[in-house]
């Protein structure tokens, strides 16, 4: 059997407020409503639809994060996902891009038979979109990142990317990383089955120790990157109205010209 491994992330709901902590800058995410990021979901269903395709698949949704991040794999084993793995220590917190790819890369290393490596073209949290080319260098294995449509037979990962410059057709052997975008499919509902299922099912928990990760290499002190300031966004400034008294369309003309924007 082989296993196709989905990269989760639990991050602050869009739809409330996100801040960060004062000090350090870091996202607060302990005061805010937490959820699987949206993207995840299309990547589970790209998951899915394989398995569907090749029953003999094995779907593992692994995610790195605070014990919090189980509710989120709680969610993916609800949409049909087979396993969970979380990989959690007080250690990672803060961890830039390199030091959150060099720990899931290990975690992967404790996974057999691995066919693909599937995520979300990036986070809704940090939007770095850095993960995908880090696995694929840390591992030594090909990406194909920002995917619409994708399908694996034969040992080989094919599929369409859609960029401005045109759409463009990709393959590469397996193992390889695949990162997905929001038009890549429609992510199904969790239905009560899968619900309950999932309340069964046990998340495997791994410390750093146990993925043979150096505390030295994550961690918000061996971060590459940093925050120095912040500043508030600025508040939303009154719109302009224009009385359409016959000349409406050549005032809306002058008023984008005024603003650059024609």
């Amino acid at each position: 059997m082989s296993n196709i491994v989905v990269l989760v992330k639990q991050v602050p709901d869009t739809y409330s407020e996100r801040k960060l902590t004062e000090g350090d800058y870091t996202l607060d995410r302990e005061n805010a409503d937490a959820v699987l990021d949206e993207i995840n979901e299309n990547a589970v269903e790209a998951a899915l639809q394989l398995k569907e395709a090749d029953d003999s698949r094995n779907v593992i949704v692994l995610s790195v994060g605070p014990d919090r991040a189980t509710e989120a794999l709680r969610k993916a084993l609800s949409l049909g996902c087979d396993e969970a793995i979380l990989v959690s220590d007080e250690v990672l917190a803060g961890s830039d891009v390199l030091g959150t790819a060099w720990t899931l890369s290990n975690a992967l290393n404790q996974i057999e038979d691995i066919e693909l490596v599937i995520c979300g073209n990036t986070s809704t949290d940090g939007r770095a979109g850095a993960i995908p080319g880090l696995l694929a260098e840390y591992r030594q294995i090909p990406a194909l990142t920002h995917m619409e449509e994708l399908s694996v037979e034969g040992g080989k990962v094919t599929g369409k990317r859609v960029t401005d410059e045109g759409v463009f057709g990709l393959e590469a052997p397996t193992p390889a990383i695949v990162s997905v975008t929001e038009k890549s499919n429609d992510p199904r509902f969790a239905v009560f089955k899968g619900i309950m299922a999932a309340k069964k099912k046990t998340i495997k928990e791994l410390s750093l120790a146990d993925i043979g990760v150096d505390a030295a290499n994550v961690g918000l002190s061996n971060a590459t990157t940093s925050v120095s300031d912040v500043a508030a966004k600025p508040p939303k400034t009154a719109g302009e109205i224009i009385n359409d008294e016959g000349d409406g369309g050549k005032k809306l003309v002058e008023f984008l010209k005024k603003e650059k924007l024609i």
